[in-house]
């Protein structure tokens, strides 16, 4: 199950959002630096409105979502690179994640203290990029090193890495993250064996007061978070109340919707994030629908019909024959797979069909 790293300075929410996210109380979450020091983890539902749909078509009541994880990790400061407060392990534990959420604190409150001082979201996302930064720099000099003595005895393996570090190596040493520099599909594959805090996928949360939620555009906090990831990071921002979300903990769904109701939204914010990190770690869902169950399948976008029939079982994948593939929209347009396949929506796809969100699928195989 791929992970999503909730990350940020101390104090600045995490624990909370974390909390408010899985919907548990297993983080700790107190006024005072690195309350969090082991990782939490937590299995995540991935919110999907199609499955209530399918599951009246398929005439069943067992409804199986897809799920992720989500870890909170510890506070970072400044220096966390050369092992200041828990940096190394802050550093150990983002590199077993797949992805980032970079909580920002977009919130003034005296009695929540701010270990920089005052609030500035900006600083505090340049903090934690430049730590990421040092580490990736100093990982990838040490690599150069002893990848430049394999290419001289012309080990194309090595040569490939020493140009991609030699390209890679000044645009750390600027302070930008590697996932900032542009590459092509060879260069961006071998990237990835390098395994860079920097490389990692990262969207910025904006936690703000219950007063801001209903219109976070507002808080001149949140407009700078949004573009300086947008223009300087090429990342994703939303705007979240940590606190808000974790008191609908408790809240049974119709309690919640009142209580929200009461700061002018109609939505929890954590479901949209659930979302936002679903997309941000190159998923997407199929389904299977049945009698016995209708099931949400998580896959790599771009992933063909033998890879994402492997997800269900690896022998479906090893003795894959065909998918029989429907569009979601397509099926719940027509009300059922009979009538769907009347309409010719229904097909027969072979192995190098790439699979897109929404697709109703079942596999022949024979093994």
């Amino acid at each position: 199950m791929l992970r999503a790293g909730i990350v940020g300075l101390p104090n600045v929410g995490k624990s909370t959002l974390f909390n408010a996210v899985t919907r548990s109380r297993k983080a700790e979450s107190a006024n005072y630096p690195f309350c969090t020091i082991e990782p939490n983890v937590g299995v995540v539902v991935v919110p999907d409105e199609r499955l209530e749909p399918l599951a009246k078509i398929a005439k069943t009541q067992t409804i199986i979502p897809a799920a992720i994880e989500f870890v909170d990790i510890a506070g970072l400061v400044a220096g966390a690179s050369k092992g200041e407060g828990l940096g190394n392990q802050f550093l150990a534990n983002i590199r077993e994640v797949d992805a980032i959420i970079h909580v920002v604190r977009a919130f003034e409150d005296e009695d929540v203290v701010h270990n920089m001082g005052e609030v500035d979201p900006v600083r505090d996302i340049e903090i934690i990029n430049t730590e990421l930064v040092l580490a990736d720099l100093e990982s990838c000099q040490r690599r150069l090193e002893r990848q430049i003595k394999r290419a001289r005895g012309q080990d194309k393996e090595a040569m490939a890495e020493v140009a991609l570090l030699e390209k890679l190596i000044p645009h750390l040493d600027a302070g930008r993250p590697a996932n900032t520099l542009e590459l092509d599909d060879k260069e961006k594959a071998l990237l990835k064996q390098f395994f860079l805090l920097s490389a990692k996928p990262v969207l910025y949360a904006a936690n703000v007061a219950e007063s801001d939620i209903a219109d976070p555009s507002k808080n001149p906090h949140v407009e700078r978070v949004r573009q300086y990831a947008r223009e300087h990071l090429d990342s994703g921002s939303t705007a979240i109340c940590a606190k808000l979300e974790a008191d609908l903990v408790d809240l049974s769904p119709e309690e919640a919707r009142e209580y929200l109701a009461e700061y002018g939204v109609t939505d929890s914010g954590v479901s949209a994030l659930i979302r936002s990190a679903y997309d941000l770690l190159g998923l997407i869902t199929y389904f299977t629908a049945g009698e016995k169950e209708v099931r949400a399948w998580t896959i790599r976008r771009g992933w063909k019909a033998p890879q994402a029939a492997g997800v269900i079982h690896t022998d479906f994948e090893k003795g894959f024959i065909k998918a029989e593939i429907v569009a979601y929209d397509d099926l719940v347009a027509l009300g059922s797979m009979a009538a769907a396949r009347e309409a010719g929506k229904y097909r027969l796809e072979g192995k190098d069909y790439v699979m897109k969100d929404g697709d109703v699928a079942l596999f022949r195989f024979n093994v």
